[in-house]
């Protein structure tokens, strides 16, 4: 079975899930300009953070990383994070459980 969606038709701010109940998590991040989501842990997962459009400040434990449309970040949700808009930006995020290898 496959399941498509088209980004710009989910609803949820700042976060929409988008398939819900399935693994990886995989959600859409909406912030405007100025907005932030505090700082927060996704234990026992592996974030991978795509900016679609838009321009952030990703903090991940103690760095600050500017992130502009196109970049891709990778990152281990035991520690902190902390995405801000610098802009009106749209980001979509994969948790996936960490393997043990």
């Amino acid at each position: 079975m496959t399941t498509t969606h088209n980004l710009d038709e989910l609803e949820g701010q700042p976060h929409a899930n988008v398939f819900p109940d399935a693994e990886p998590k995989t959600i859409k991040l909406t912030l405007d300009a100025g907005g932030e989501v505090a700082p927060h842990s996704h234990p026992g997962r592996e974030i991978v953070l795509y900016l679609v459009e838009g321009r952030i400040e990703l903090q991940v434990g103690e760095e600050t990383h500017e992130l502009t449309a196109g970049a891709v970040a990778r990152f281990d949700g035991d520690q902190d994070i902390a995405p801000q808009a610098i802009e009106t930006s749209t980001a979509l995020l994969v948790l996936a459980p960490r393997s043990d290898d």
